[in-house]
């Protein structure tokens, strides 16, 4: 995007993360950091007998709730939900529709939400006009990632 002025000051301008970041886990601010241990908590109540692959995920809703999810799986594999999913259909049944943050821990190096996470993250954030803000961790990084769902699915499906 650099060579694009233009593509740049337009990215700049909506407040759209071009890069993803990545920051020593210390460096987190403290809103992240509860956001971050309640993902952290729910991962360990994840149903996962088939992958052993625990998620967790906290969503911070627009009125400063936070809503957790972790992922459970099924031997059907189609029926699995993941754990931003999780936490989406759950902060939905809640009434709440704005996300401006999102934090998805694992136990080994982080992850970014498969492809149908980040549609469904793209829908709520296209719905709201949030570009939502996301941090993914892994336990066994000693960094962190920033992103956004903007860079992580820049042309997601609408209807």
């Amino acid at each position: 995007m650099g060579s694009n002025p233009t593509l740049s000051a337009i990215f700049e301008y909506l407040n759209l993360t071009l890069l993803m970041d990545e920051l020593p886990l210390d460096k987190i601010d403290e809103s992240w950091g509860i956001l971050l241990n309640a993902a952290r908590q729910v991962r360990s109540v994840a149903y996962c007998p088939y992958s052993k692959f625990e998620v967790g995920a906290s969503l911070l809703c627009g009125n400063g709730e936070i809503v957790t999810g972790a992922n459970v799986e099924n031997a059907a594999f189609g029926s699995t939900i993941c754990a931003e999913r999780s936490a989406l259909v759950r902060a939905n049944a809640m009434g709440f529709r704005e996300f401006p943050r999102l934090v998805v821990s694992v136990r080994t190096e982080s992850v970014a939400p498969c492809g149908s996470c980040r549609q469904m993250l793209h829908e709520f954030a296209a719905f709201s006009g949030v570009n939502m803000k996301i941090l993914l961790h892994g336990e066994r990084d000693d960094h962190i990632r920033l992103t956004s769902i903007a860079e992580l699915l820049p042309h997601g499906f609408k209807l």
